[in-house]
């Protein structure tokens, strides 16, 4: 079978990332990538086609293009990509604002054909995905409350460019940044809040971007979700604690390149309140490999060649989840008026 031929927009950490993905990948063919970084003195000798701008990487021969930009081009990159009759994985977030991937979404409607996924790689981790197995089996029973942390030291970490803390090209912070994965990880289990106060802050860092965020949400149904984002979490930190009816489901640490957030576990507690006295038995299962980026784009080349509508990442997940962190946005009444963020609908 002939390998779809892969052009990838963006060459910094992440797309250095999904390029070992794509070359470990039986069915993909990188063929081309584009990069401000480029010029004749530093294009490394291979066969890959090095371009500095993604205009001139459209002109390739491409299937697939993913996008690894900046959040102030993301979509007008993604947009183009559609345009050109090219299936598109975009990473996280889609853009600055919900508008963004609005945009998108209108673009993508002109395309049938084509396939269009986000980057929301946790996921895909292998904890990620024995909670979600557990939920769904019922055997703990429906969701109370929820409550995330999901925390670094700094906004700028392990050598990230600097446009991060950057409002005109980022359009936010930590909880953008970052936090949307914590975000997108209680919508999956939680379902649509529909209902948010939040605090908002950037008083320590002190640049136009937040440094944390803090929100409770409720949904319609009453399922109550706190979460803290933030860059001022010294100690790096990813954990999830779902509440259900019969037990709990907790997610501590997450496996990444740095190995800074720890190991990546799933704890489940199979509660009985009136005999165990609340101490209930627990089983933790730890994980120690990251498959979640090879996962993820083999999900995303499945859907191509397959012709599968796109499950974990879809882009009116996206629309869902952007919503969500611009609501947060939105319901701190200082930061709205400070930095005149519009209501996300």
């Amino acid at each position: 079978m002939t390998k779809l031929k892969v052009g990838i927009a963006g060459f910094g950490i992440v797309g250095k990332r999904r390029k070992n993905c794509i070359d470990r990948h039986p069915d993909l063919h990188l063929v081309a990538v584009c990069d401000k970084m480029f010029n004749e003195k530093n294009v490394p000798a291979d066969r890959i086609r090095y371009h500095q701008d993604y205009l001139h990487l459209l002109k390739e021969d491409l299937d697939v293009l993913i996008v690894c930009m900046t959040n102030d081009i993301a979509a007008e990159v993604t947009i183009a990509g559609l345009e050109a009759g090219l299936h598109v994985f975009c990473e996280k977030p889609p853009g600055r604002s919900v508008e963004d991937i609005v945009k998108v979404i209108t673009e993508e409607r002109l395309h049938p054909n084509l396939k269009l996924m986000y980057g929301f790689n946790h996921r895909y981790h292998e904890s990620v995905q024995e909670a979600l197995r557990i939920l769904d089996s019922g055997e703990l029973g429906n969701v109370i409350n929820m409550r995330g942390v999901y925390g670094k030291a700094k906004l700028i970490t392990f050598n990230q460019p600097v446009w991060r803390t950057k409002r005109e090209i980022a359009g936010g912070g930590v909880l953008l940044d970052q936090g949307i994965h914590m975000v997108d990880l209680m919508l999956l289990f939680g379902g649509n809040f529909t209902e948010v106060h939040s605090f908002i802050s950037n008083s320590h860092w002190e640049h136009d971007v937040e440094d944390n965020a803090y929100a409770l949400m409720r949904t319609a149904d009453g399922i109550v979700g706190m979460l803290n984002s933030s860059a001022t979490q010294w100690r790096h930190r990813f954990h999830l604690d779902i509440n259900l009816e019969r037990g709990s489901l907790i997610l501590g640490g997450i496996l990444s390149e740095t190995k800074s957030y720890g190991a990546e576990t799933l704890t489940v507690v199979r509660a009985d309140p009136d005999s165990d006295r609340g101490d209930p038995k627990e089983q933790v299962n730890r994980y120690n490999r990251d498959l979640s980026w090879d996962e993820e784009i083999a999900a995303f080349t499945n859907c191509i060649l397959n012709d599968e509508p796109v499950q974990n990442g879809s882009s009116e997940e996206a629309l869902h989840t952007m919503r969500l962190v611009f609501k947060i946005y939105y319901a701190d009444k200082i930061w709205r008026e400070n930095y005149d963020i519009p209501s996300p609908g």
